[in-house]
């Protein structure tokens, strides 16, 4: 018998006036601890093939707490400077229905062994 692995988090982007957030849903019945999303590096619009110009980084979360969210605050980088406002990429993870999937929300977080836990999330278009 297999056991499936365990999909504590689930995502949501929220269109909050000029902006889109990106919010961290924990469904579970369990506390976690430095919850974190890796850097997501964006494939690059202009040239097919070269290297990534914009990323996007989430700031951590010391803890979530059980059917709990949190909004996790992001700053785009764009050729190695933090953008903002109009330039900002969150709205390039939004997944589309029927659109494929290029990214991944890579989380990590500690459950209340200490053991440090992995997540993959498909988003984007």
């Amino acid at each position: 018998m297999s056991e499936q692995p365990v999909k504590p988090f689930a995502v949501r982007f929220v269109d909050l006036e000029s902006k889109v957030v990106l919010e961290l849903i924990n469904v579970t019945d369990q506390s976690f601890k430095s919850v974190e999303i890796l850097t997501v590096f964006l494939k690059d619009e202009s040239s097919q093939g070269g290297p990534s110009q914009a990323h996007i980084r989430f700031e951590a979360v010391n803890a979530i707490q059980p059917k709990a969210n949190v909004a996790l605050s992001h700053r785009t980088w764009t050729n190695g400077r933090a953008v903002e406002g109009a330039d900002d990429q969150l709205e390039r993870l939004k997944t589309l229905n029927g659109a494929v999937k290029p990214y991944v929300l890579d989380i990590s977080w500690q459950d209340a062994e200490g053991r440090t836990r992995f997540q993959r999330i498909p988003v984007g278009h």
